[in-house]
């Protein structure tokens, strides 16, 4: 039985995707660069220093420190005040907690904003460890992360179960080893289908997770 989780922040414990995705497309919208096909599925596993990255590759005129600076910007207002957990997640994270589980977090956010918003909402104390990419120095879409991260979880990467809403990421943690849980979030709805034939598991809110027999 699965006993050692890692789960994603945005999209997957809090319902906060609109608020995260916006900040970075805004950042484009204000240098009248048009919108790459695919590009949400493409930036939300990057974090702020990934998608920076691949808005200079676009040519999009602002250097890097500009772009996380606006990101950044956007975003922290929501993150401090307003962005809820998503519905069952408190609950069932408690009743994990409560079964000796160790709960983890890997996200593309920033520690300025991840932090601050778990700990508003009364979650940080239930995790071991909370992680954002900066602190492995990669993206999400790098397999590499994944065994790092279990690495530092003293337990093999197959004994991890990874859930995430975003199907890129999903894959990366497949891909080193990981067993995957996708997570229904409206902004990855279209890609529903797709996770649930391609994970492990998918669940479409907390309460399933209860009650998965991995």
């Amino acid at each position: 039985m699965i006993n050692t989780y890692l789960f994603d922040f945005d999209g997957t414990l809090v319902d906060s995707m609109p608020t995260y995705v916006s900040a970075m497309l805004r950042v484009l919208d204000d240098c009248n660069f048009p919108h790459p096909p695919g590009i949400i599925k493409t930036i939300t596993p990057l974090g702020l220093n990934g998608t920076a990255d691949y808005y200079v590759s676009l040519g999009i005129g602002l250097p890097k420190d500009r772009i996380i600076e606006k990101m950044a910007h956007y975003m922290l207002d929501a993150y401090y005040h307003t962005i809820p957990a998503k519905e069952y997640v408190i609950p069932a994270l408690q009743e994990l907690k409560a079964r000796g589980a160790s709960l983890n977090v890997l996200t593309a956010s920033p520690h300025i904003t991840l932090d601050a918003c778990l700990k508003r909402l009364g979650l940080f104390e239930l995790f071991d460890h909370v992680w954002s990419c900066d602190d492995f120095a990669t993206t999400k879409a790098n397999p590499d992360i994944y065994r790092m991260a279990a690495g530092r979880l003293g337990v093999p990467v197959e004994d991890v179960l990874f859930l995430d809403d975003n199907p890129n990421a999903d894959a990366a943690a497949r891909a080193a080893g990981m067993r995957v849980c996708g997570v229904f979030d409206a902004s990855s709805a279209e890609y529903e289908a797709d996770m649930r034939a391609a994970n492990d598991a998918y669940i479409r809110d907390f309460r399933e997770l209860l009650t998965l027999n991995m």
